[in-house]
């Protein structure tokens, strides 16, 4: 909300500045604000002229106009804003409202756990049919993981799943299928249940996935939902209190400090559920 105020106001006293500078300040000592006869009587403007004194109260109150109709279109503006852009040294990133298997024209990111599960289902192990990756399958039912990742020539990581000792892949690599990019994400324990076991292990799937990235976007855009703003939990205690806004945080960080991106004029696109607990104008604060 502080924020707001100062970016209002700062808004305002540009526009006034113009104002007064291109104005003649004869056309604000027209309207007489305070009589002679008031003014006399009126301890604040001793030793001042009546016009002098109506230019001052016309100059405050066209501040006060600038400041409402500039509070009025910027909350409209905030409302109203679907995405922002984040720029550095030859790489760009947006974050934009939406639902990532409506877009297009990109490759889209969509996140299984390390054995890249397809059956659909409520168990435990299953994936959820109301996340991303549930949705996916019910629209690709013939997908055929272990074969795209047979004709990739992807190799699985040295170590078993905790899950029934599975054949896993580290979280963080893609699977090419076609314009989509299948990704091994969340690491599953002993129950099935898709869980990261710390911090460290996070970072490290975005590590990851970003070099994954570099040399996969086939000069394309890449849309990447927020990852771990569905059913992944998270060890350590904060599993419940890590929001979607952090999540955002920390993927434009990582970005931002890694030595893999996608160049320009392509983009990293971040998509993300548009709900109460989360707004892209909160990004970065």
């Amino acid at each position: 909300m502080i924020d707001f105020v100062k970016k209002s106001v700062t808004i305002a006293f540009a526009i006034i500045t113009c104002t007064f500078t291109f104005v003649p300040e004869a056309l604000f000592k027209k309207h007489e604000w305070i009589t002679k006869e008031a003014l006399e009587q009126c301890k604040w403007f001793a030793g001042l002229e009546s016009p002098d004194v109506n230019v001052i109260i016309s100059r405050l109150m066209c501040f006060l106009l600038a400041w409402i109709v500039t509070l009025s279109v910027y909350a409209a503006f905030l409302k109203l804003r679907r995405k922002i852009t984040i720029k550095g040294q030859n790489y760009s990133i947006i974050v934009e409202y939406g639902n990532i298997l409506e877009k297009r024209k990109c490759k889209r990111v969509i996140s299984f756990d390390e054995c890249f599960t397809t059956q659909v289902g409520n168990a435990t192990p299953d994936i959820n049919p109301g996340s991303i990756c549930g949705q996916y399958l019910k629209l690709h039912p013939n997908l055929d993981v272990q074969q795209l990742i047979s004709s990739a020539q992807i190799r699985p990581a040295q170590s078993k799943s905790k899950y029934q000792r599975k054949t896993r892949y580290e979280s963080g690599t893609i699977v090419p299928n076609g314009d989509d990019l299948l990704m091994a994400f969340a690491k599953l324990d002993e129950k099935g249940k898709g869980r990261f076991f710390s911090w460290d292990e996070y970072i490290e799937c975005l590590d990851l996935l970003w070099k994954e990235l570099e040399n996969n976007y086939s000069e394309n855009d890449v849309c990447v939902p927020v990852l771990g703003a569905g059913t992944t939990s998270f060890d350590g205690g904060a599993g419940a209190s890590i929001s979607q806004q952090d999540l955002v945080d920390m993927m434009i960080l990582s970005y931002k400090l890694s030595s893999h991106k996608i160049k320009n004029p392509h983009k990293l696109r971040i998509v993300c559920k548009k709900n109460s607990g989360f707004s892209i104008n909160n990004i970065g604060k």
